[in-house]
């Protein structure tokens, strides 16, 4: 089988960028299994994105993606700043913390010309965006590049917004999808979607390929997605336990618990809704608070709760990003999760 999505790529199957749960080294395992490897950009500088995509380079001569974010970064406001501070005090003073324990930790800045720069002397396959799509000028840089463009839909508005502006392929990202939200044109969550009511309206609003996105953990889901007219399907979740990916200890026991733990939307451990599994914070503190600053301002202060609880073994502030279906979260290579799902397209890669 030889995908027509992506050309030198043999299946129609993307594994989701991860940022904080993956390097170069899950994104070329499931290249050279025949899918199409992605590297998330979002927290790394100039410099460190051109020294992990350099190793990615080493580690695989098939097609990649590079992921970027595409949010407006906020001006800091230290009355909303003090606020969630004052929010988080009872759990500062449970761990003995103070705020002389905040340090700058990695942020997570939006596509720009240093990062068009980088980018232009690999040039990737593909690149995908996160929250819409950078500016026309920067835009156009990555099309001179001969990369295809994807982004992330969560409405039809979204898709055809993406359409208009330049993506090449939408992804459809279903309410079941873990880690952060696509959503970009508005802020209403009462208009997000499950895959299942999302897809079908995208591919028949849209000329560009869809993309199916979220709760897709078994050949069987990627089969279901294909039968709704997805030209591919972007799995993350599965892949977090995978032995290359760099997710940690504690996140790999919450993913492959018995009975599977639940999940929610939560804003409070970066500003922006992001699918995650329950824990400690998220039911203290309410999964959506209004007190946490804008994205990604929230994280600095939830930051050394998260340090220190996990050094003594708790994930009660570890941002557990998952979908709603972890049952795909096996012990097991990338290659293996890779050839496992392929199935779903009723062919085994070689």
């Amino acid at each position: 089988m030889q995908s027509t999505l992506f050309p030198g790529v043999r299946l129609p199957l993307v594994q989701a960028p991860m940022a904080g749960a993956q390097g170069a080294a899950l994104a070329a395992a499931v290249c050279n299994a025949g899918a199409l490897g992605s590297l998330p950009a979002a927290m790394h500088t100039p410099e460190s994105l051109e020294r992990e995509l350099a190793g990615l380079r080493a580690l695989t001569p098939h097609p990649f993606n590079v992921n970027f974010f595409c949010h407006s970064p906020p001006v800091p406001d230290p009355v909303t700043e003090a606020r969630w501070m004052e929010t988080l005090h009872p759990h500062y003073q449970q761990w003995h913390l103070t705020v002389q324990d905040m340090v700058p930790g990695p942020g997570r800045a939006p596509f720009s010309e240093a990062m068009a720069e980088v980018l232009e002397s690999f040039r990737p396959a593909v690149v995908s965006f996160h929250f819409g799509l950078p500016a026309p000028a920067l835009l156009a840089r990555v099309k001179a590049m001969g990369s295809l463009v994807m982004s992330s839909a969560t409405t039809v508005e979204e898709g055809l917004w993406l359409q208009n502006h330049g993506a090449d392929i939408v992804i459809a990202q279903g309410l079941e999808a873990g880690g952060h939200r696509g959503v970009f044109l508005h802020t209403d969550l009462n208009t997000q979607r499950p895959l299942a009511d999302l897809l079908p309206p995208l591919v028949q609003s849209l000329r560009i390929p869809v993309l199916a996105a979220g709760g897709i953990a078994s050949d069987a889901d990627v089969a279901a997605a294909m039968a709704m007219g997805a030209a591919g399907v972007q799995v993350g979740t599965a892949y977090l336990t995978c032995h290359e990916a760099t997710t940690s200890a504690l996140h790999r026991r919450a993913l492959q618990a018995t009975p599977p733990r639940t999940t929610a939307l939560t804003n409070i451990f970066t500003g922006r809704p992001a699918r995650g599994i329950v824990n400690h914070a998220m039911q203290s503190l309410g999964p959506m608070n209004t007190e946490a600053p804008a994205f990604p301002l929230a994280t600095a202060a939830v930051a050394p709760l998260r340090a220190r609880a996990e050094a003594a073994g708790s994930d009660d502030f570890s941002a557990l990003w998952a979908g709603t279906n972890m049952q795909g979260c096996l012990s097991e290579s990338a290659a293996d999760t890779t050839r496992r799902l392929a199935k779903g397209f009723g062919t085994i890669p070689s």
